[in-house]
C-alpha cells in the first residue's frame, strides 16, 4: 500500500512547475550574503535601509508617498479605515471572493467596523455596470488585480479607465489591491505608475510572485501616507526592527520585477501543456499574468494516487494539494517563477504526454 502524501511526493520531486524553490531559510540566507553586515537597521519604523526603499517603491508606483508594512492584510485595512473616516461613511465595496471577505476573519467588520458591499457574482469580474448599480454611498470601490480566486482573470484596461473616471466623478476613492501588480504589467503593456495612477491609493505584496519573506508597499499621497503611519503603530506594525523583510523584498524585487514578462509567456506556454490533456483545462483558457488555475475532471480520491504515480515516474510535480468541488472536479493554483525554466523541455513535454496518458485510461 502507498502511504506516500500528496505533499511529500511533490516535496520529492526534482522538477517542481510552479513558484521560485522552497520557501526555506536560504530564501533569506541568499539575501544576507549580498550584504554588508555592518549596515544599519532599521528601527520602529525610520532608518535609511527602510525609508530608501519606501522611496524607491514611491517612484516605481507613481505615487507621493510609500509606507513598509508586515503584511498586507494590515496595509489593506488600514487604507480602507483612512478612506472611510475621511468619507464619514462605514461601507466599502469589492468583489465577493476579495481576500478582505474570505481570509482575515472578518477583521475589516470586527476591528474598524467597515461593512462591506459585494458587487458582481463569485464567478466573474466586476464590472463598471456593478459599480454604477451599487445603489448607495460607499466610501471606498477596491479593485484586485488580477482576481485570484478565479484564476487570476483580468479584465479589459479599458474598463480600470472606465472604473476610475466614474469613481472619481462620484467622489469614490479608488483602493487597488496590487499584490502582485507586478506580474499584470505585460499583459496590459503600462508600468506599475501608468496602472496606479487610477487609483487612489495602491497595495503590493513582497512574497507572492516576488518571492520574499513577507512585507507590503502601501502607497498614496504623502497625507494619506502619513496618516497610515500612525494606524500602523495602532496595529503594532512598528517592529523595533523589519529589516529581514525590507531586505528581502528589495533583493527578490530587483532579481524578478525585470522578469515578469518572461513568466507570463512560460505560464502561456505551460498553460498550452495542460489543456492538451484528456479532461484538463484552465482558467483562463490563456493566461493573462504568470498566473493560472487549472481544473481536472476526476475526483479527488482518484487523482491524488494518479498525481503521485506521475511524479515519482517523470520527476515533475504539479502541485502539492487538490482542491476539490461538489461536481467532483479538482483544482489548483499554478504561478510560474524561476523553477520554470529549469526544467528541460523534451522533459517537460514527454511528461505532459504520460499525463495525458495517464489520465484518460482513469
Amino acid at each position: 500500500m502507498n502511504t506516500t502524501t500528496l505533499p511529500e511526493a511533490f516535496a520529492a520531486a526534482s522538477y517542481p512547475l510552479s513558484g521560485h524553490g522552497r520557501r526555506n531559510l536560504h530564501v533569506l540566507q541568499e539575501v544576507l550574503d549580498s550584504l554588508d553586515g555592518e549596515l544599519a537597521s532599521d528601527m520602529y519604523g525610520s532608518g535609511q535601509i527602510i525609508e530608501d526603499f519606501e522611496r524607491d517603491m514611491a517612484k516605481y508606483l507613481g505615487k507621493e508617498s510609500a509606507v513598509f508594512f508586515p503584511s498586507g492584510t494590515m496595509a489593506q485595512q488600514i487604507a480602507l479605515r483612512i478612506w472611510c473616516d475621511r468619507q464619514n461613511n462605514r461601507s466599502v465595496a469589492y468583489h465577493p471572493l476579495c481576500h478582505l471577505e474570505i481570509h482575515e476573519q472578518d477583521g475589516l467588520k470586527e476591528l474598524h467596523h467597515i461593512e462591506p458591499i459585494l458587487l458582481g457574482t463569485a464567478d466573474r469580474l466586476l464590472r463598471i455596470e456593478d459599480v454604477k448599480n451599487i445603489g448607495q454611498p460607499i466610501a471606498c470601490l477596491l479593485l484586485e488585480l488580477p482576481q485570484r480566486e478565479i484564476g487570476g482573470q483580468l479584465p479589459p484596461y479599458e474598463e480600470l479607465e472606465a472604473i476610475s473616471a466614474y469613481c472619481r466623478q462620484e467622489g469614490i476613492k479608488l483602493h487597488l489591491d496590487g499584490a502582485r501588480l507586478p506580474e499584470i504589467i505585460p499583459y496590459y503593456q503600462k508600468s506599475a505608475a501608468e496602472i496606479s495612477a487610477l487609483f487612489d491609493s495602491v497595495y503590493i505584496s513582497f512574497y507572492k510572485g516576488i518571492g520574499g519573506i513577507a512585507g507590503a508597499i502601501l502607497a498614496g499621497e504623502q497625507d494619506f501616507t502619513t496618516e497610515s503611519k500612525v494606524w500602523k503603530r495602532r496595529h503594532g506594525g512598528d517592529l523595533i526592527s523589519l529589516y529581514p523583510y525590507i531586505v528581502s523584498s528589495a533583493f527578490y524585487f530587483k532579481q524578478r520585477e525585470p522578469k515578469m514578462a518572461q513568466y507570463y509567456a512560460e505560464a502561456q506556454e505551460l498553460a498550452t501543456l495542460y489543456n492538451s490533456c484528456h479532461g484538463v483545462n484552465t482558467l483562463p483558457i490563456v493566461p493573462v499574468s504568470n498566473m493560472f488555475h487549472v481544473h481536472i475532471q476526476i475526483p479527488k480520491h482518484e487523482l491524488e494516487p494518479l498525481l503521485i504515480s506521475f511524479y515519482k515516474e517523470t520527476g515533475v510535480a504539479l502541485t502539492s494539494y487538490l482542491n476539490e468541488k461538489d461536481n467532483g472536479v479538482c483544482s489548483f493554483e499554478v504561478s510560474t517563477g524561476d523553477r520554470y525554466a529549469g526544467i528541460p523541455q523534451d522533459l517537460l513535454k514527454s511528461a505532459f504526454k504520460r499525463l495525458n496518458e495517464m489520465l484518460e485510461l482513469a
